[in-house]
């Protein structure tokens, strides 16, 4: 990991360099964002038969539209294959995920009520939502869960999962167990752009949603961002990054463990910010010594060379004004007096306080989805979560005596923005009409 000494460096201007690390669209070739609306296009006139395509041109596996759905034995079969403890585990997760969920989903309010005005908000659960989880080294349960569980306890009907499946046409066990344990309706064998397009659009086998959530690689984040105003989605969502703030009382075995959680994503981005030299030493010393046990040793090293920097400030006031400016995904801070840190944070997508709270928990079973802004983004967005899910309506009730009071008020404006049959449907009310 490099080293930044703030007073020793344009700390600024590393920010900045940090920032633009930090983002995924940045820089992007021309012929990725080429490719994937050429695979969109496809799937909106060909259907399945581009999904049939672009499931063997990129995940090698020869699947027919009769295929694409997981049936019902294969995710029964996968049970036999996974442990019970581990069937256990996900559904101690769900069950923290959905206490969470549930504890802070927007209640009903009471109307508002004035003088012949009645104002309401009505709150209804999207009908239809895509979840996509990502293949490649991993099986990606948690995410699984992270994004169905929020989604069900919103109240949405259908949930429907893309993955992609292995050249044999199989989906790891573990990912199925976690969706039949969360509550997904059905999971389609298909991953890519092109899943993303087929839950836009519809083909003749995968059914259109309304929304699209789910982590991805650069193509998938790139047609999340192409369908958009068809389907809604959550968010872009770039590499995973963490930054921890740490003071000289932090355990540098911590540290330097959290650290390498966050490398190991390959991408993934670990960031220390401390003003202890002293802590710095320790945390190197840890990293050599703890990396070379780690079963992805050889790319996590290589991830925290070139994505992994340690930034020396004077005090802990600095540490706090770059984490604000970076605004991170995660958000660790391993100080003495956590909490009165915490008071000056004002940009973080999830935050981990104490020296036993690692990142991992909220990976996995915490309870707040680990679903979260990148790239900075958490500056104007938050982490997804069951009112990801909820649509809000106004609901507005006037009395005529009511709209007689507004009329005046309705009029200067209408008028002035060159309306006048919006000035006209308040007079034809006011003019005789019967109630």
């Amino acid at each position: 990991m490099r080293i930044l000494r703030a007073w020793e460096c344009n700390i600024g201007r590393e920010i900045v360099k940090l920032k633009q690390q930090l983002s995924l669209l940045d820089g992007l070739a021309a012929n990725q964002r080429t490719t994937v609306l050429k695979i969109i296009d496809d799937v909106r006139r060909l259907g399945d038969k581009a999904i049939v395509k672009y499931t063997k041109c990129f995940d090698k596996a020869s699947l027919s539209p009769d295929e694409f759905r997981v049936k019902d034995q294969e995710i029964e079969d996968s049970y036999k294959k996974i442990s019970l403890p581990f069937v256990k585990s996900i559904q101690r997760a769900i069950s923290n995920i959905r206490a969470y969920q549930e504890h802070i989903k927007i209640p009903n309010v009471s109307p508002l009520k004035a003088n012949g005005v009645v104002l309401d908000t009505l709150y209804s659960p999207i009908e239809s939502v895509g979840v996509y989880v990502p293949g490649g080294a991993a099986s990606y349960p948690s995410t699984v869960l992270m994004n169905t569980v929020p989604a069900k306890v919103a109240g949405v009907d259908k949930v429907i999962m893309t993955t992609p499946p292995a050249k044999d046409g199989t989906i790891p066990p573990e990912r199925l167990v976690a969706a039949r344990e969360a509550g997904v309706n059905e999971i389609y064998k298909v991953g890519g752009a092109q899943a993303v397009a087929a839950l836009a659009f519809g083909t003749e086998t995968i059914p259109k949603v309304d929304k699209v959530v789910g982590p991805g690689n650069i193509f998938v984040t790139l047609a999340k961002k192409e369908i958009f105003g068809y389907a809604g989605i959550d968010m872009l969502a770039g590499p995973s990054e963490v930054l921890i703030i740490a003071d000289d009382r932090a355990n540098p075995s911590f540290v330097a463990s959290d650290l390498l959680s966050q490398a190991e994503h390959t991408p993934g981005i670990s960031i220390l910010v401390t003003f202890s030299e002293s802590l710095v030493k320790q945390v190197k010393t840890e990293l050599k010594q703890q990396i070379s046990k780690l079963k992805r040793h050889e790319d996590t090293r290589k991830c925290l060379d070139k994505f992994g920097v340690i930034i020396l400030t004077k005090n802990i006031d600095e540490c706090v004004e770059i984490a604000n400016a970076l605004a991170p995904e995660h958000l660790q801070i391993m100080t003495q007096n956590p909490r009165t840190v915490l008071s000056g944070i004002k940009h973080a997508g999830a935050i981990f306080l104490g020296a036993y709270t690692p990142v991992a928990l909220g990976d996995y079973i915490a309870g707040p989805s680990h679903v979260l802004p990148t790239s900075g983004t958490a500056r104007f967005s938050s982490g997804l979560s069951v009112n990801d899910f909820l649509k809000r309506s106004s609901v507005i009730t006037y009395s005529r005596s009511a709209l007689k009071e507004a009329y005046k008020d309705v009029a200067e404006i209408s008028e002035a923005e060159g309306l006048d049959a919006h000035t006209q449907s308040v007079q034809i009310r006011l003019k005789g009409a019967r109630f």
